[in-house]
């Protein structure tokens, strides 16, 4: 099971402004006029990317009064879409420090820094006051938090009363050994996939209510299938996008998740959840 040092180690890259800015470049533009769509091919770092973001976030019910947590944040492709999206205030947390420093800067260059904050957190002990946000989600976080109860809680105790926690993961379908290395792990030793059941018990168990649940595996399928349609006729990498976040190991991780997939070990799911008032 991971700790927070090899969770930030894991997905630390060393030159990540400068590898972004030369994508921007390459794109014909410069930090002074990039908008948060063409940024979406990097700092969406979750299957189905801008799609799958919207398609989640939208039953949040999120609005312009909100402040929002975003557990998990990387980059804050997620806040700055919430941000942009929806009018609210964003705060976001990432145990990775490289990704939260990039982030401020990317929050800059679009203008979006005045509504949002990032900052390197652990999402089971949160420095926040009870009852702070009125919406919590993360996307694609789970796999790296091995103590599903204690982030729950945390998630319960920080969110308001009538509030609602979106989770967005992969999870696990069945039983099997999965192949590595996958975007969130080089090895076994750095993954922590749960099955639906288990993240449905730690909500419960801290309070929460479900109020909706999707599996999104067929969603996937179809992403990852249009994805390896698109690298088949290119004739590089684009511009921007995750290979620059997985590095050298981007295409085995991305052939290892349609693996997992495909052979119904793993998929991603939507859980959103309600805190009673």
């Amino acid at each position: 099971m991971p700790d927070a040092r090899t969770v930030a180690q894991h997905y630390g890259h060393g030159e990540l402004v400068d590898a972004i800015r030369r994508g921007i470049e390459r794109l014909g533009k410069s930090v002074a006029d990039v908008q948060i769509d063409d940024l979406a091919p990097v700092d969406e770092f979750h299957v189905g990317g801008r799609i799958a973001t919207e398609a989640f976030l939208d039953q949040l019910g999120i609005d312009e009064s909100h402040h929002v947590l975003d557990v998990g944040c990387g980059l804050g492709g997620g806040s700055r879409f919430a941000a942009h999206r929806y009018g609210c205030r964003v705060t976001g947390v990432d145990l990775t420090p490289e990704y939260v420093s990039a982030g401020k800067l990317l929050c800059e260059w679009v203008t979006l820094d005045a509504r949002i904050q990032l900052q390197v957190e652990d999402a089971t002990a949160l420095p926040q006051r009870a009852d702070t946000f009125d919406r919590a989600y993360m996307m694609h976080v789970g796999m790296n938090v091995a103590d599903k109860p204690s982030l729950a809680a945390e998630l319960y105790r920080v969110v308001k009363p009538g509030g609602r926690v979106g989770i967005y993961d992969i999870m696990k379908s069945s039983d099997g050994e999965l192949t590595f290395p996958v975007p969130w792990a080089m090895r076994p030793d750095g993954s922590s996939v749960s099955s639906p059941a288990t993240y449905k018990a730690a909500l419960e168990e801290a309070g929460f209510h479900l109020v909706a649940e999707r599996d999104r595996r067929e969603f996937a399928l179809e992403f990852f299938a249009d994805l390896q349609a698109k690298v088949a006729h290119a004739s590089g990498p684009p511009p921007l996008g995750l290979h620059i976040l997985m590095g050298e190991t981007a295409s085995v991780k991305v052939k290892n998740m349609i693996e997992n997939i495909s052979r119904g070990l793993l998929a991603p799911v939507e859980l959103v959840a309600e805190k009673r008032r």
